[in-house]
């Protein structure tokens, strides 16, 4: 009887552990993390500003090809921020009941090609636009070598 017994209580245990493993938990992100991410329009499109007279130069026409530079490099910045998100970080001092400081940090990391030039354009007398363009498929595509690699590294 004692064996039979314990004969029952090995089997709902290994029953209980097999049911565990058919549930489907893993620690490695799935298709189906980055679903909800994915956008529903075409292209995303970011805007990135320059002012001109800040720029390092005593040449008005360098200065000028700076300025789009920098707001080519603030256009890839925000498309960056669409397709991977935003690091945020953030620090609040509480001393007496009152807030003695507060600061946040954000950050952007990614990479980014196959992005198209939509449009340079002068806002107002010191000011450029530039706008940018990124494909959904690539947006996918960027998506997935980000996964890929997260995996990988979770992994090592």
């Amino acid at each position: 009887m004692r064996k039979l017994l314990l004969g029952w209580i090995t089997l709902v245990v290994v029953a209980l552990l097999n049911g565990c493993e058919t549930l489907g938990y893993s620690s490695e992100p799935d298709a189906s993390f980055i679903e909800p991410m994915v956008e529903r329009r075409d292209t995303l499109t970011a805007t990135g500003y320059a002012v001109i007279d800040v720029q390092p130069s005593d040449i008005p026409a360098q200065r000028r090809l700076l300025a789009i530079r920098a707001a080519k490099l603030d256009a890839y910045r925000g498309l960056t921020e669409q397709v991977y998100g935003q690091y945020l970080d953030s620090t609040t001092t509480v001393a007496d009941m009152m807030v003695r400081s507060d600061s946040f940090r954000a950050r952007v990391e990614g990479v980014v090609y196959g992005a198209n030039l939509v449009q340079i354009e002068p806002r107002g007398a010191d000011t450029y636009e530039v706008t940018m363009s990124l494909d959904k498929s690539i947006v996918n595509d960027l998506r997935v070598l980000y996964l890929e690699k997260a995996v990988m590294a979770a992994g090592s």
